[in-house]
């Protein structure tokens, strides 16, 4: 694992209060399940426009999975329409230890986005949660906003939906605090992630 990245993971306090913990509990068990019944997992991020939350929860639960020696997780994320991702998730995570490719200089461009330098990078663009680049049946649905969690009362093909919801970041873009909440952020859901797997490692 990337070095700076290992040391980001080792500083999270790897502790959540009650009711955050009683919000992760349903998603751990269900990890343990599947992972007992020896099956693949998948797990689908959604949030509104899949921009922000989405793709720090889909690259953060992938390398945690690694982190922890789990196999067969197959993150994802989409949000209920498509825009881009935001230029400062992308800034955040290669501060926190990920080294990040663009492949595409789009209006919604592409990123390879690498915790190992021997694993698959997490692809991350901006997309809706049916998109065919995402699992289309036999997955977890996370909801990581109540905008995409009110939008979608059911997410087609989901086998159960987790409603794990974070701030949004956005509110301080433009602003002097822009780097520092998006980096609070990425570690408060790296910091329940790590819980999350660290629990299912167990």
């Amino acid at each position: 694992m990337n070095t700076k990245l290992k040391e980001t993971i080792q500083a999270l306090p790897k502790t959540v209060n009650a009711k955050r913990q009683a919000l992760l509990k349903p998603l751990v068990a269900y990890l343990q399940k599947n992972i007992e019944r020896n099956e693949s997992i998948r797990l689908n991020f959604i949030c509104a426009h899949n921009s922000r939350r989405s793709h720090l929860s889909q690259v953060w639960a992938q390398t945690m999975a690694f982190y922890f020696g789990i196999k067969n997780i197959f993150c994802h994320s989409g949000g209920t329409e498509a825009t881009a991702v935001f230029p400062e998730v992308i800034e955040t995570l290669i501060h926190q230890g990920f080294q990040i490719q663009k492949l595409s200089e789009t209006s919604n461009p592409t990123y390879a986005v690498k915790y190992d330098s021997n694993e698959a990078p997490v692809i991350c663009f901006s997309k809706t949660y049916n998109d065919n680049f995402n699992p289309k049946n036999t997955f977890g649905a996370i909801m990581t906003c109540n905008s995409a969690d009110e939008a979608c009362p059911v997410v087609l093909g989901a086998q159960t939906r987790f409603p794990i919801q974070y701030d949004d970041p956005k509110i301080f873009d433009g602003t002097a605090l822009q780097s520092e909440k998006y980096a609070e952020r990425s570690l408060e859901i790296a910091n329940e992630m790590f819980c999350v797997f660290d629990a299912v490692s167990k």
